[in-house]
């Protein structure tokens, strides 16, 4: 290599190298100068089986967790024990009169003639919730199976506005989970943003919210970080997943959390972020603790 030529592609390194020490500088600084907290954790304890509750909540403040949910409203009093809260209660199961199981991710709001099984099964489901001292209950719309779009979207808020008025009277917030139906969870109806947010406004009330699993939209619609912060007034949980696999949040996968984190943040939000990926490693709690470390901004 000519010494006129080496010279140049030195000079080009170091160019380089200092734009990026400078990019980390700041996020470095950003996140310094941030104030503590500004994220409250939460886990779904579905993810660690293997992990019985007690134990889970024993490791939880070492973790930096506040919260372990998708928990039925009789498994609270253990969170309490452990001075932990459950963000959100996971929800409740019924048999209708044709034999259908429905409230689960597969059959739920979307038909009509699940509604009064439905209604039957969410009304002592969410009074038990608020006993409890919850504050948010999930919910799904169910799966298409041939139906268009619009007709579920007018038969969802047909069978939620028969719960909104005792979510309302109790401080309930009924909250639908956005899910991707190409990967995990194929034909489900609530798989994009702008779905869920017309449902929101056709109901009408600040007890009816999304949940935005980024895991989720990153597969079905990606632009997390523009769509938080266009639709935000109506996310009232987020929950994370490593993308492709859902498995740990860390640099193996696409997505960079602590960004995502920092624009959650920004739009004022005080709610509950939880870790929903699988984790792969044999230390499942290290994985835990880590992304949680990832998600403090």
């Amino acid at each position: 290599m000519q010494r006129r030529t080496f010279l140049m592609n030195t000079g080009k390194t170091a160019v380089i190298t200092a734009a990026a020490t400078a990019l980390a500088t700041r996020l470095q600084a950003a996140d310094a100068a941030a104030p503590a907290g500004r994220i409250r954790h939460s886990v779904c304890k579905w993810c660690y089986k293997d992990i019985s509750l007690e134990n889970l909540c024993a490791a939880a403040s070492g973790i930096g967790l506040q919260s372990i949910e998708l928990l039925m409203p009789d498994e609270l009093p253990v969170l309490e024990k452990h001075g932990l809260t459950c963000a959100m209660v996971s929800n409740p199961t019924a048999t209708t009169p044709a034999g259908a199981n429905v409230g689960g991710i597969e059959r739920a709001f979307n038909r009509l003639e699940h509604h009064d099984t439905l209604v039957t099964a969410y009304e002592p489901h969410l009074k038990a919730a608020a006993a409890a001292g919850a504050k948010q209950v999930i919910c799904f719309s169910g799966n298409r199976d041939g139906m268009d779009d619009e007709q579920g979207l007018e038969n969802c808020a047909t069978g939620l506005k028969r719960l909104i008025p005792v979510a309302e009277k109790l401080g309930i917030t009924l909250v639908m989970e956005l899910l991707n139906s190409k990967v995990n969870h194929k034909d489900y109806m609530c798989d994009r943003t702008a779905w869920g947010v017309a449902l929101c406004n056709k109901i009408g009330s600040e007890n009816f919210k999304l949940l935005y699993d980024i895991y989720h939209m990153q597969i079905m619609e990606g632009d997390v970080i523009a769509t938080i912060r266009a639709n935000h007034p109506f996310i009232s949980h987020y929950h994370t997943g490593g993308v492709p696999g859902r498995n740990e949040i860390d640099e193996t996968q696409e997505l960079y959390y602590p960004a995502i984190m920092r624009a959650i943040v920004e739009t004022g939000y005080q709610g509950f972020v939880a870790q929903e990926f699988i984790p792969k490693r044999p230390d499942k709690l290290a994985s835990l603790k880590q992304g949680v470390e990832i998600c403090t901004v």
